[in-house]
């Protein structure tokens, strides 16, 4: 029985080249990686930056960008709403009590105005019609009564003379007894008269009473309604600087809508934004500094806002003692907030390597600066200028102190 073999395929050479170009490709991965990974990598001296661990006073401060401000202010707000008419002033001009600083516009008031007075006219004129007509009702009425009087009189004297002829019996009784009754009803008719005029009177007094109220009530709306017209005028509520304004002419301003604001010139404090890593560290009482002009001014903390906003806290400053010439409002400083009293301490200039390591290793030269090697470190407080070391580090040596992207994975440099 014959045995027949095939003859077996390694492959065309396509395919082997194919399959050397990814092991070449592999093979370098792996070189780069270990040569990051490894111990040894060769670094140029001139692309590190090297400095010494020292033994000194470690001041525990930070630094703050703080902006001038006035120590008070008042808000600049209409109390009527309207169209902006005029500006008389702009920012940053001197003010005073009482001062125009924009007129606005209400046609909505003109047209109340126009209305109230109408109405105010209007409830004048009534009042006098009924005045002229109560007075012709009075003179009416008054010439009723002293013809009721005149007829009382004759009817009084009819009456007397018929009871003395009654009595000697030279009238009848029956003219008699009309000339009593005549006498009776025009006495009781004066009598009623005499009570009508009365309530009459109580009824004008009071009719025109209401109308005066009335008409001083109008006198009043309208004199409010005129005030109104008369706040269209915005005008500085004290003496100080118009640190804004913020309205352009032909602007629909509302009621109570904050327009702009005058700084209270009695003083300046200074307001900073600190990080949120430093809030349980601030406290009203603190020290900071910042210098000048070839000096240096002290502050304290006067306030610590409790609310945190985009990882910042908000810090009152005031002045301790002098303070700088020509401050103006908006100015920047750079502060010196002293979080506690300075110590002693083995301190290691900031770099970038930090940003790598976290404080937490760093790369220490040898004795000939040939050589750095990665050690662990333990870091304390920090300021501007230095970490404090804690363990780990000694005064005298020298550590790098550059950024780590190129090396952070290496145990050992060698320095070129």
């Amino acid at each position: 029985m014959d045995i027949q073999l095939k003859k077996r395929k390694y492959g065309t050479p396509r395919q082997w080249t194919v399959a050397g170009i990814v092991l070449a490709v592999v093979v370098l991965a792996g070189m780069f990686f270990y040569a990051n990974r490894g111990t040894v990598v060769r670094i140029d001296t001139r692309i590190v930056a090297v400095d010494s661990v020292r033994k000194g006073e470690f001041k525990d401060y930070v630094r703050v960008v703080g902006q001038v401000q006035p120590i008070s202010s008042q808000q600049l707000s209409p109390e009527e709403g309207g169209i902006v008419e005029t500006k008389f002033v702009e920012e940053g001009a001197s003010v005073t009590a009482g001062q125009p600083i924009l007129r606005l516009r209400n046609s909505n008031l003109d047209l109340e105005i126009l209305n109230a007075e109408a109405n105010l006219a209007e409830k004048q004129n009534f009042l006098r019609n009924t005045q002229v007509t109560m007075e012709q009702d009075r003179l009416n009425n008054q010439t009723e009564k002293i013809q009721l009087d005149m007829d009382v009189r004759q009817k009084k004297r009819t009456y007397e003379q018929y009871k003395r002829l009654y009595a000697d019996d030279l009238v009848s009784r029956e003219d008699y007894l009309k000339a009593e009754e005549d006498y009776g009803l025009v006495v009781e008719k004066r009598r009623l008269v005499a009570e009508r005029l009365r309530q009459d009177s109580i009824y004008r007094s009071i009719q025109i009473s209401q109308l005066e109220d009335d008409l001083e009530n109008m006198r009043r709306s309208l004199a409010m309604i005129r005030d109104r017209r008369a706040k269209l005028t915005v005008c500085a509520p004290v003496d100080g600087e118009l640190g804004l304004l913020d309205v352009e002419l032909g602007q629909s301003i509302s009621a109570g809508q904050m327009v702009g604001r005058i700084n209270v010139l009695s003083g300046h404090k200074i307001e900073a934004k600190i990080d949120e890593h430093y809030i349980d560290r601030v406290v009203p009482g603190l020290s900071g500094n910042f210098e000048r002009q070839d000096s240096t001014f002290r502050l304290l903390v006067k306030k610590v806002y409790p609310d945190v906003r985009e990882n910042k806290f908000q810090t009152d400053f005031v002045f301790t003692g002098k303070r700088p010439d020509n401050i103006r409002t908006g100015q920047s400083y750079y502060i010196n907030l002293e979080l506690g009293a300075p110590s002693e301490g083995i301190l290691l200039p900031r770099g970038a390597f930090f940003s790598e390591t976290g404080g937490t290793w760093i790369f220490v030269l040898s004795a000939d600066g040939k050589t750095a090697h990665r050690r662990a470190i333990r870091i304390g407080r920090q300021n501007p200028r230095f970490y404090e070391v804690l363990d780990g580090l000694q005064p005298g040596e020298r550590v790098v102190l550059s950024g780590y992207e190129q090396f952070k994975n290496c145990d050992k440099l060698i320095l070129e």
